[in-house]
């Protein structure tokens, strides 16, 4: 009975995580349309898609669990504005 309880307490933890995470992502979302709106008004030769074509291929680097640098890191609130530059 006890690792039933462990279990239902760690599976409501994961999912209050996991609310916070998608409430937080669709607040950046909301808050970077803007910006993307202008990027992609902008990109005249389409270059922002190809590297959002370039940035979803497996790379070695990548898969090799490397540190990311800041500016490039998915876990970064700006890291979806380094294709800008």
């Amino acid at each position: 009975m006890q690792t039933l309880a462990l279990q239902l307490t760690a599976t409501l933890v994961d999912d209050a995580i996991e609310l916070v995470k998608g409430f937080g992502r669709a607040v950046l979302t909301l808050a970077t349309a803007p910006i993307e709106r202008i990027a992609r008004a902008c990109d005249v030769a389409g270059v922002l898609e190809q590297r959002r074509a370039d940035r979803r291929a497996p790379r070695q680097a990548a898969a090799s669990g490397g540190r990311c640098k800041p500016r490039n890191c998915p876990w970064s609130p700006f890291g979806g504005l380094s294709e800008l530059t």
